[in-house]
């Protein structure tokens, strides 16, 4: 009882502590799920129709799409322009896929499965013929060919491993080809409905075939604007908000952009550094001169351009050697010489020149043993018995090949990036050796015997020593740019030191407006993403930190000049207030002369008043007439001369996009042809479908894209 005295005695203190204990919980409970929701926030690439993309599972995707172009082109890796490529066309088919879906879901369309069977029975979609499932005798998709693959990928995979992960590679591009199949079929089956909701009559028809077919001859009368001075038109604010207004629509702004000036210095060779790189090519001349095998000389040079040391096409060289090959004698030296469209200094010794075949047919037999000698004397006793009349394909048979012919041409080696002593061994027999001939070829590990069946295409091929190297600039000459850009940032720190004080250190500022968040570079400078980073973190008239960017070789510092927000320009944005501006002196100057000719009934009054008198022919109300005299298409024109009957002169001045103008029609005439109602009323329906094409975009707008790439990629 005393205890519960005491507690009671101390209730309130108990309370609070117990309150404030409860608080912790809940505070750190709550800024456990506030660090969660931020750590998900920071994985986010993007946002469509409400639902969130995780970079990883974009990334997924960016893979899936990367193995599948490599499938397609035959390379190992893609090019940064490519990578680049391939995010934008997964994040476009991403959306395209989402918000197509979104809508068939809500009209109850789907691809079934019975569908896709009939696709791939039918096999004639485009996609199925970029499979490795075509019949090559009917040029089709062969669906039984796919059904075996996979059914052989189930077994391989599971009791083959060396042939799994080719099977594997195989199987992930069969399944991202079958994705898209589906998701093409649904947004085919999606816009098949939206056409089907545009219908047109014959009363319609005729009237287009009219319009179409009706040609009209006329006098006209030109008054230029431009025969106005600018400064003979006054405008005033409230034209400008007035036009403005009118024309607001133009000005809305779907995604956030940002203005900005910058300084970009890209680093160059300094003419030190190009005298030390002389004096080496001077050295590699001497050397390769010399060289009876030029491969240690090219080697110990790093050049761009391997030497494989056999006969290659002219196709192996870059453009600038293969130019000087037919003009060298063999064993001559040409250079060094300076070419400026890859910034590279060369040299080229001409080894050999012969003719050779572009591509052999040959079959191979390849003896091991259990050691070298055992594999001489197999493919000695081979090699007898193929002499003997022996049948090459039975006896390949016995050691376990199917001795079948095959093809190699020269585009299959001459890009090798190396090639050992065996390869070269081979590919120098295939090309010498007579037709029909039998080789024994002696390699490192054991013996290939080799019939050489037939040749084809027998062309110039050049055995040539190359040494290519890039104009770079040293660590001294980076390092002295490096320390002038970097005293200049520290000595300015704001945007408007920067744009002062630039030109006086020998710099230039310039500008790149509209950079939004879907843009790969900044400035189209490479390895810019922290730039851009920055550049969506920060407020306006902030100066960026110096990045170090491009290939390594450009130095940045930006100011973030002006922020567009979503939603409308404002008359106060510049290039807003020159296009305003421009409306507005046209219509000004529209007026002025369309009072001048206020009453005006004949051509001769017209070139009176300073109009430039032409014949125009041909002239259709369906499509905009194009006027030598004012330099522009015309449209407002067409109209009205397809409103004026023959023989009469127009009613009013007609205001067009860069004049006004007055006309006589002398002619009217149809072409020929024959009015064909189902035809005219399929062409209108197709037009409308143009029009209902932008439904894509409407609904893009509508889904409150996020796109976040720029964080990550």
């Amino acid at each position: 009882m005393a205890a519960l005295g005491k507690i009671r005695s101390r209730g309130i203190i108990l309370i609070c502590i117990i309150g404030f204990g409860l608080f912790a919980f809940i505070a750190e409970e709550l800024f456990r799920s506030c660090e969660s929701t931020q750590n998900d926030k920071r994985q986010q690439v993007g946002e469509v129709l409400g639902e969130k993309i995780n970079v990883n599972d974009y990334q997924k995707l960016i893979d899936e799409y990367t193995e599948v172009i490599k499938m397609q082109q035959g390379s190992e890796s893609l090019t940064d322009e490519q990578l680049n490529q391939v995010k934008d066309m997964v994040w476009n088919t991403y959306v395209q896929s989402k918000l197509i879906s979104n809508e068939a879901e809500k009209l109850g369309l789907k691809v079934t499965d019975g569908e896709m069977q009939n696709i791939l029975k039918e096999g004639t979609n485009p996609m199925l013929l970029q499979t490795p499932f075509v019949n090559q005798q009917t040029g089709r998709f062969d669906a039984n060919a796919l059904q075996k693959f996979l059914a052989d990928y189930k077994t391989q995979s599971a009791n083959n491993p060396q042939l799994a992960d080719q099977y594997g590679k195989i199987y992930k591009y069969w399944t991202f080809i079958e994705k898209t199949l589906r998701q093409q079929t649904l947004a085919q089956k999606y816009q098949n409905l939206l056409a089907h909701c545009f219908l047109s009559n014959p009363v319609e028809a005729k009237m287009a075939f009219k319009d179409e077919n009706e040609e009209s001859s006329i006098q006209l009368a030109s008054f230029p604007y431009s025969s106005i001075a600018d400064n003979k038109v006054q405008i005033s604010e409230s034209d400008l908000k007035s036009k403005y207004d009118e024309l607001k629509p133009r000005f809305r702004q779907y995604v956030e952009s940002r203005d900005i000036k910058y300084v970009d210095v890209q680093v160059t060779p300094s003419a030190s550094d190009r005298s030390s790189l002389q004096k080496q090519f001077a050295g590699y001349s001497k050397d390769l001169a010399t060289a009876a095998d030029p491969s240690e000389v090219v080697r110990k040079s790093t050049s761009l351009v391997n030497y494989l040391g056999i006969p290659v096409s002219k196709n192996a060289f870059p453009a600038d050697i293969a130019q000087h090959l037919d003009s060298m004698a063999v064993g001559s030296v040409y250079g060094p010489f300076e070419d400026k469209a890859d910034n590279s200094l060369n040299i080229v010794k001409l080894m050999a020149k012969e003719q050779l075949p572009d591509s052999v047919q040959y079959r191979a037999i390849q003896v091991g043993g259990a050691s070298l000698d055992a594999a001489h004397k197999t493919a000695d006793s081979i090699y007898t018995a193929l002499k003997g009349g022996a049948d090459f394909e039975a006896i390949a048979k016995k050691y376990g090949q199917t001795g079948e012919s095959q093809w190699l041409t020269t585009r299959m080696y001459e890009n090798s990036p190396s090639m050992d002593k065996d390869t070269k061994n081979l590919i120098n027999t295939l090309n010498t050796a007579a037709v029909n001939s039998i080789q024994n070829l002696t390699f490192t590990q054991g013996n290939m015997i080799v019939q050489i069946q037939d040749r084809k295409g027998v062309t110039s091929k050049y055995t040539a020593a190359v040494i290519k190297k890039n104009i770079e600039f040293s660590k001294d000459t980076y390092s002295a740019a490096y320390n002038k850009f970097s005293t200049f940032v520290s000595a300015n720190q704001t945007g408007d030191a920067i744009i002062k004080n630039a030109a006086k250190s020998g710099y230039t500022v310039k500008e790149a407006n509209d950079v939004t968040t879907a843009q790969h570079y900044l400035a189209g400078i490479h390895s810019t993403r922290d730039a851009l980073k920055w550049l969506f973190a920060a407020k306006e008239g902030e100066v960026s930190p110096m990045y170090e960017c491009g290939d390594n070789d450009h130095l940045l510092v930006v100011v973030l000049n002006k922020i567009h927000p979503i939603g409308y320009r404002s008359l106060d944005d510049p290039q807003v207030k020159d296009m305003v501006k421009a409306e507005v002196l046209k219509d000004k100057k529209a007026e002025q002369i369309m009072a001048k000719v206020s009453g005006v009934h004949n051509l001769n009054v017209a070139k009176a008043k300073g109009g430039i008198i032409s014949n125009v022919n041909q002239i259709t109300f369906s499509s905009p007439t194009f006027l030598p005299a004012t330099g522009a298409s015309e449209p407002a024109l067409s109209g009205a001369v397809a409103a004026t009957p023959k023989g009469k002169f127009c009613k009013n001045p007609v205001k067009g996009n860069a004049g006004v103008y007055l006309f006589m029609v002398s002619n009217k005439t149809m072409r020929p042809g024959k009015f064909n109602d189902k035809t005219e009323e399929q062409k209108l329906k197709q037009k409308a479908m143009q029009y209902a094409s932008n439904f894509m975009n409407e609904l893009y707008l509508k889904a409150k894209i996020v796109d976040n790439r720029y964080l990550f990629f």
